[in-house]
């Protein structure tokens, strides 16, 4: 029973992030079939924060009034609103329309923000889902989140999204010289895309299958007993002991159980137990939520705006080995926080300044384009690249661990956990939109037809 559980937990954790991540590593493709082109990821990224009125509706409506809103029944809705939405996108991602006199995809757009509106929303709702059921389920949970960006780029990494070659092209050219017409030919160097090995419709079907999963796999862990079972075990090796109900119905429930817990041997039953919190001063939780902020920031709003800026002038293999790489990342973050925790602040705080430094190296690179650093060299590739897994890498043990430690306080915890990733990931693609779309901060050019200083 309890590896079924495990099972569950992680499938249900693939569906949290699934269907963006799923879009992220698709990009590669996309940017040359879609008319955004190279701003396509600033439109998505933008969407993405819009979709924020899901979780900060749920997040007033449990501050508000607290205990009215039924997550399990939120979570239904969600998640069947991602099925469908991944099924439609399957059939209707390249329909363009014109606005504003030039051709956009629509459809593709719209879609995206509903299935945004599903990823966002599970932040603030699959995580106190999660509280139902014993700490080390939670872990799981976070290894299933990690599989939803790793099965999309196993996918992509097969399919191979995007691979494109440099073909030498003739042109005939007439020039004109008062009453005489000279022909004259060209020879050019142009990007041709290589035929992926199987299409973006079958591509987003599975990504609709792996929604299903999730489904079901929720409507199997709503449907466990809820009793009141206390437990008391380590979430992580770690010198703190947690300790938790499966269920717990109310805040003040929660405030009522925060002694300590004496664990009296003539105990007759787990309501004779009383758990025990780990708890924080206020300095230090601000610092894990500021750290949240920040993290999701960059992760979640500002890097991944420019991702095509920064690969791309590498050729169409970099930018698709550092989609699919980077999303890889994710999940062996979660595996190594599982085997290899660590709580201490200072160490959380030396990671994020240096995924802060790989991600200014992305930024910079960006900055830089069409003619960034190395680009005619090997060395440039395989360091772009190597830089967007390591800041993905980084940053997300950062963002596993803060989740962890604010799980062993209470469930409100998590919920503003939730709430705070949303605000900094939407601060961040606030900050990107205009800088990348209005400004034309950042500049775009074919890969084969570059004329870069030496």
């Amino acid at each position: 029973m309890t590896l079924l559980t495990h099972l569950l937990a992680c499938t249900f954790g693939t569906g949290s992030w699934v269907a963006i991540n799923g879009l992220w590593v698709e990009l590669p493709l996309l940017v040359t079939v879609l008319p955004e082109q190279w701003d396509l990821p600033s439109y998505i990224t933008i969407i993405i924060q819009m979709a924020n009125v899901g979780p900060l509706f749920v997040t007033l409506m449990h501050r508000f009034w607290p205990g009215l809103l039924k997550e399990v029944a939120v979570i239904y809705v969600v998640v069947s609103m991602g099925v469908v939405a991944c099924l439609l996108l399957a059939f209707l991602w390249n329909y363009t329309s014109p606005i504003a006199g030039r051709p956009h995809s629509t459809a593709f757009l719209v879609l995206t923000f509903f299935l945004a509106l599903v990823d966002c929303t599970s932040s603030v709702t699959f995580l106190p889902f999660m509280m139902q059921l014993q700490p080390q389920y939670l872990t799981t949970f976070f290894i299933g989140e990690g599989l939803s960006g790793l099965i999309p780029a196993l996918i992509a990494l097969g399919q191979g999204a995007g691979i494109s070659s440099c073909t030498n092209v003739t042109h005939v050219v007439n020039f004109t010289t008062g009453n005489e017409t000279v022909e004259s030919t060209v020879f050019q160097l142009e990007t041709r895309y290589l035929p992926a090995n199987f299409s973006t419709h079958l591509f987003f079907l599975l990504m609709t299958v792996m929604m299903l999963a999730c489904l079901l796999a929720f409507f199997f862990l709503a449907r466990q007993p809820k009793v009141w079972e206390l437990s008391q075990q380590q979430l992580f090796p770690s010198s703190i002991m947690l300790s938790s109900f499966d269920q717990i119905p109310n805040e003040a429930a929660g405030s009522q159980l925060s002694g300590g817990c004496p664990c009296p041997k003539d105990a007759k039953g787990p309501r004779d137990i009383l758990p025990q919190k780990v708890t924080y001063p206020l300095a230090k939780l601000t610092f894990i939520y500021l750290l949240i902020a920040w993290v999701s920031a960059l992760t979640n709003g500002v890097l991944p705006s420019v991702q095509s800026y920064s690969c791309l002038p590498y050729g169409n293999t970099a930018y698709h080995l550092a989609a699919t790489l980077s999303s890889m990342a994710n999940p062996l973050a979660c595996i190594v926080a599982m085997f290899l925790p660590g709580r201490s602040l200072a160490l959380l705080g030396t990671l994020t300044m240096a995924g802060t430094g790989f991600g200014a190296y992305n930024m910079a690179i960006a900055v830089m384009s069409p003619c960034p650093l190395l680009q005619q060299s090997q060395w440039g590739d395989a360091t772009i690249v190597l830089s967007w897994v390591l800041f993905t890498g980084t940053l997300s043990y950062v963002k596993v661990m803060a989740g962890v430690i604010l799980r062993s306080r209470s469930r409100s915890a998590l919920v503003w956990y939730g709430a705070v990733e949303q605000l900094g990931s939407l601060l961040g693609a606030l900050l990107m939109f205009p800088l990348v779309n209005v400004y034309s901060f950042f500049t775009s050019a074919d890969y084969c037809s570059l004329q870069c200083p030496a």
